[in-house]
């Protein structure tokens, strides 16, 4: 045998001498594709495949475990930039809040109206300086959420919390329009009221300590009634029953593969309920159209 074809090279790069094998599929591999193992060295494939055959860690409610609350982050600056754009232009207060309809004899607008958006983009619009409690509106709510909402993603995972603040922030918006079709509302109220609420059920059911859990909700109703004076109470309690009863469907869905399925589908039918609410509302209100 002469010596040029006693020359090993790496199985990606032929043209590149190698002399390390890897440890898991036994091909040479140069030091570009090389990767430190537990013994030895592995090739880039294998690491990979070894990555993909490790079990994801998942929290006891069935998300995905993460480290930052990217999700939580991401709403409180969407809010902080809707506030923003409030500040600059003033007209997109009343073009994206809560309205179901208008009293008659005025330029129709609102939701029996077509205008189906203002149920999600009313919650993420806030109080400007100068009407009702001015910017601490925004400040009370975007410090509920950045103290609640770090807690409870980390316990959910980001697709659950996720659907859990969106249909929050939908349920609110429902009972006003059942309640209040002609109120003019804005505010992540309902959605950070959800999320108390879920809060409370997820702690009773990893059995945090009653008592402490017990004072989080009486502090959390309390602060429903108190705040109703300045505040939207239908968009409150709206946001704190669909929170409770999608934390319900996450904390008690039975563990197992379908799990997964169960907790979507609990999600999806509350969605349709809120939807034919919705619906059913607006097709009576006097003018309304769909």
């Amino acid at each position: 045998m002469d010596a040029e074809s006693a020359v090993t090279t790496c199985f990606r790069h032929p043209k590149v001498e190698s002399h390390v094998r890897c440890t898991r599929c036994d091909r040479y591999m140069c030091p570009d594709c090389m990767r430190e193992a537990a013994v030895g060295h592995q090739c880039t494939e294998c690491v990979k495949e070894g990555a993909r055959s490790i079990r994801q860690a998942r929290t006891a409610f069935g998300g995905r475990v993460t480290a930052v609350p990217i999700v939580t982050y991401v709403l409180v600056g969407l809010n902080v930039l809707a506030y923003l754009g409030e500040l600059v232009r003033p007209a997109l207060l009343g073009r994206f809040d809560m309205l179901g309809t208008v009293a008659p004899g005025y330029y129709p607008e609102g939701v029996a109206h077509g205008e189906w958006y203002r149920l999600l983009t009313s919650g993420f619009l806030h109080l400007p300086p100068g009407q009702g409690i001015g910017v601490v509106h925004i400040v009370m709510n975007m410090a509920s959420l950045w103290t609640v909402g770090r807690v409870v993603e980390g316990q959910l995972g980001r697709v659950r919390y996720l659907a859990l603040y969106l249909l929050s922030l939908l349920g609110g918006s429902v009972l006003e329009l059942l309640i209040s079709p002609e109120a003019r509302c804005v505010g992540a109220s309902g959605a950070i009221f959800g999320l108390g609420a879920a809060y409370f059920v997820l702690a009773r059911r990893l059995g945090f300590a009653a008592d402490a859990v017990n004072r989080s909700m009486t502090g959390l109703l309390l602060w429903l009634v108190a705040s109703s004076w300045f505040a939207s109470w239908q968009g409150h309690l709206g946001g704190l029953l669909t929170g409770g009863a999608v934390a319900l469907a996450y904390a008690y869905a039975p563990r197992g593969d379908r799990r997964a399925l169960i907790q979507a589908g609990a999600c999806a039918a509350l969605l349709v309920l809120l939807v034919g609410l919705t619906w059913a509302k607006v097709s009576g209100l006097a003018g309304g159209a769909v």
